[in-house]
């Protein structure tokens, strides 16, 4: 079984890696946007895209999440990446985008990139490789562009080649850096300030170039040329939406086309509407939404309890009752998402599967001493556990799944209180390890590193009361776990990356750092009326939401229909 992606090891082009993905359901769960839509005649050569996030500001920096192109997407088609991943299917190959080619070292600390030969700017001049060692020395030397921290030591450019080298192994980190955006040296130099210009007239060497903008849309207009071949789509309209209903009316009536916004009721209030046409796919990474214990606090100081709430709480049900059945169901106990997760199981877990089950939880804890006094549950020392489940106000799904987890706490006596916080201070609280218990997602990655290291880095741990916005909200400290987060990252071996992976995964089963609930999707609506060729569960090229990293890969696919 193969659990780390090939290896570099001197091959070229064949990094099995996916994109990073910062799980954009966040958009989703609280309802931004704003702004009506502006879709033109249908079969007009017009894709309309939409998302429920708020009217924008004029701002196209690609590297800033705040920014317009960032939110709404439309960056990916204006620029591009050295490599084009799958995040759905992280085990299969990268492939070659402004990078023609490109050579890791065996310890990943060094990486020589060779540039396409043929790519241009949109104002004409040509691309090369002084535009990749010029931006990756942008993003070493610009703090606000390093959101990863990535510590970058040499950037040399020899020829149509750019050598990077690092101060330490860059095996997780692959993905990140091969998908970096690359910028016009001959525009970015020019700017005293790059981590706050506003970049209002992006020039790059996608296929799309910004016609206009106003805080509601954003029109892109194709290129005369592109040096993969012209997309059939001629123009892209982004709507900015005021929240998730009226995404979800633009969708139902066809005004936007491609969209992700979280639907409730998504079978009568969109799919049903256009059943021929109107289409839904929530694939996952590898990343999962999860209740996150404080494990630095009574009462989940204790591994026992911990086992006992995973053990109880009915996943099945905060699946098809909290999230509509969109955001796809964990099965497996190590919490990686099926199928992406698949080739990095452990040989014991394979096949395994989590189902509530109040009678183990209830052995569980009487093998540890609790007592039970009517329906309540007493700690070892005589003292009742009762819970406080913190959930964002107005986030309809999270809040659902915590009245559910509440019930299923109750079902082994402890008494859970559901308090709800307004957005911002939740993320205040979240920071703050400010919580007995709380539903948040985990970061995801092109393999389960990143679900697992947000989890339970120790390198990241804060007492409760200091923020933690990295990681690690529930302030667990396992040195085992992080001995194999280190050799994960670190070892050039990979029986030992195999095996620490491994172990990541019994820790995260027998200690229960935080309890997985759902895997966390990378999905979208999308319309067949007047373009086809989306991905889907029959041809998963890539996950579907508009603001992916693969989103250009998608619209150069697209055809007209019939």
């Amino acid at each position: 079984m193969r659990v780390t992606p090939r290896r570099g090891n001197r091959r070229r082009a064949t990094l099995a890696v996916a994109t990073a993905v910062v799980l954009s359901t966040l958009a989703a769960c609280s309802g931004g946007g704003g702004g009506s839509s502006n879709a033109g005649p249908r079969g007009d050569g017009v894709l309309n895209v939409g998302m429920p996030n708020a009217p924008q500001a004029d701002n196209s920096n690609p590297f800033l999440a705040t920014s317009a192109s960032v939110s709404l997407g439309y960056r990916a088609m204006i620029y591009e990446p050295l490599a084009m991943f799958n995040g759905i299917r992280p085990a299969e190959d990268a492939r070659p985008w402004l990078a023609a080619e490109w050579e890791w070292n065996e310890d990943f600390t060094e990486l020589v990139i060779t540039a396409q030969d043929g790519p241009e700017w949109s104002d004409g001049t040509a691309f090369s490789a002084a535009d990749i060692a010029y931006t990756f020395q942008l993003v070493k030397d610009t703090p606000a562009f390093n959101g990863a921290a990535i510590p970058f030591d040499e950037v040399e450019q020899d020829g149509d080649t750019v050598r990077l080298t690092f101060g330490e192994s860059q095996f997780v980190n692959q993905n990140r850096i091969l998908g970096t955006y690359i910028v016009p040296e001959h525009i970015w130099s020019e700017q005293d300030s790059p981590e706050t210009w506003e970049n209002r007239e992006p020039v790059g060497t996608g296929p799309y170039v910004l016609e206009t903008f106003t805080p509601q849309t954003v029109t892109l207009t194709r290129r005369d040329s592109y040096w993969q071949g012209l997309p059939e789509v001629e123009e892209l309209r982004y709507t900015s939406y005021n929240d998730n209903n009226a995404q979800t009316t633009a969708l139902a009536n066809g005004d936007s086309e491609w969209s992700f916004v979280f639907m409730p009721d998504y079978e009568s209030v969109y799919i049903d509407k256009n059943p021929e046409h109107h289409n839904l796919w929530f694939p996952t990474s590898l990343g999962v939404h999860g209740l996150w214990l404080n494990t630095d606090q009574k009462p989940f100081d204790d591994p026992a309890l911990r086992r006992a709430v995973s053990q109880v709480i009915n996943r099945d049900d905060i699946h098809v009752q909290a999230h509509a059945g969109l955001y796809p169901a964990l099965e497996n106990p190590t919490g990686l998402p099926l199928p992406a997760g698949e080739p990095f199981l452990a040989p014991e877990y394979q096949g395994a599967v989590v189902e509530a089950d109040a009678d183990a939880a209830r052995a569980e804890l009487d093998e540890a001493g609790y007592d039970t006094t009517g329906d309540t549950l007493l700690d070892p020392d005589g003292n009742a556990v009762t819970v406080d489940l913190i959930g964002p106000a107005g986030w309809s799904d999270y809040l659902t799944a915590l009245s559910i987890i509440s019930d299923n706490l109750g079902e082994i006596g402890i008494e859970a209180t559901l308090n709800t916080q307004t957005v911002e201070s939740w993320r205040t609280s979240v920071d703050n390890g400010e919580f007995d218990a709380t539903l948040h997602w985990t970061n995801s990655g092109g393999t389960p590193y990143d679900m697992y290291q947000h989890i339970m880095d120790g390198g990241m741990y804060h007492p409760v009361g200091e923020g933690s916005p990295g990681g690690n909200f529930g302030r667990y400290q396992n040195p085992d776990a992080d001995a194999a987060l280190d050799t994960y990252a670190t070892t050039s071996d990979e029986g030992e990356r195999e095996e620490a992976l491994h172990e990541l995964q019994r820790i995260l089963v027998e200690d229960v750092p935080m309890v997985p609930t759902v895997a966390g999707p990378i999905g979208a609506q999308y319309n067949t009326t007047n373009w086809v060729g989306w991905p889907d569960e029959s041809d998963p090229y890539g996950p579907p939401q508009p603001t992916q990293p693969n989103a250009l890969d998608i619209v150069l696919r697209l055809k007209a229909a019939e």
